[in-house]
C-alpha cells in the first residue's frame, strides 16, 4: 500500500473552499492519512505555496503550516485551532505563527502543496521549527511521502 493524503474538503488539483482561507474561517481542512509503512513511528505535514507572490513570477515558497509527531490517521477540520492530539508538535509558518494560515494569495491562482511524510522516528521537540529546520531533522528518517495539491484564487 502507498502512503496517501486526502481531504473531504477538496479533490486533488481542485479549488480549496473559501472556508479554509483568509476569505473564510481560516481553519485547517480535514485531512486523512492511509497506507503508512509498517515501520512508521510518526508523521509530519508541511503545507506551502510555491507560487508566492504571483504565480506568473514566483519569488518564494510561502509556508502555511508545519506540524510533526502526528500519530493518527488524520486531522479533523479546524485541528489547528486545537487541541491537537497528544504529542503532536507544531512549527512556525511564514507569518511567524504556530497555527495554520490558510490560502490568501495577493494575485492569481496559487497551488497549495500538502506534503505528508511517514518517518521511522519520533522527533524531539524542535521548539517551533521552521520548514527548513523540520526538513533537516527529517533527513534520513523519511519512509514514504504523499502529496495533495489544492488551488485557490481570491475573487
Amino acid at each position: 500500500m502507498t502512503l496517501a493524503l486526502t481531504s473531504t474538503a477538496f479533490r486533488p488539483n481542485q479549488p480549496i473552499p473559501a472556508r479554509y482561507t483568509c476569505d473564510g474561517d481560516d481553519i485547517s481542512p480535514p485531512l486523512s492519512f492511509a497506507g503508512t509503512p509498517p515501520a512508521t513511528k510518526s508523521l509530519a505535514l508541511i503545507i506551502d505555496d510555491p507560487d508566492a507572490p504571483d504565480p506568473k513570477h514566483p519569488q518564494r515558497v510561502w509556508v502555511h503550516w508545519v506540524i510533526y509527531n502526528i500519530d493518527c490517521i488524520g486531522l479533523p477540520e479546524g485541528a489547528s485551532r486545537g487541541p491537537l492530539p497528544p504529542g503532536v508538535l507544531v512549527g512556525r509558518n511564514d507569518w511567524n505563527r504556530t497555527d495554520y494560515g490558510g490560502p490568501c494569495p495577493p494575485i492569481g491562482r496559487h497551488r497549495y502543496f500538502h506534503k505528508l511524510y511517514a518517518l521511522d522516528t519520533l522527533l524531539p521537540d524542535l521548539k517551533h521549527p521552521t520548514k527548513a529546520q523540520l526538513e533537516k531533522a527529517m533527513q534520513g528518517h523519511i519512509l514514504a511521502q504523499a502529496e495533495l495539491i489544492g488551488t485557490y484564487e481570491r475573487k
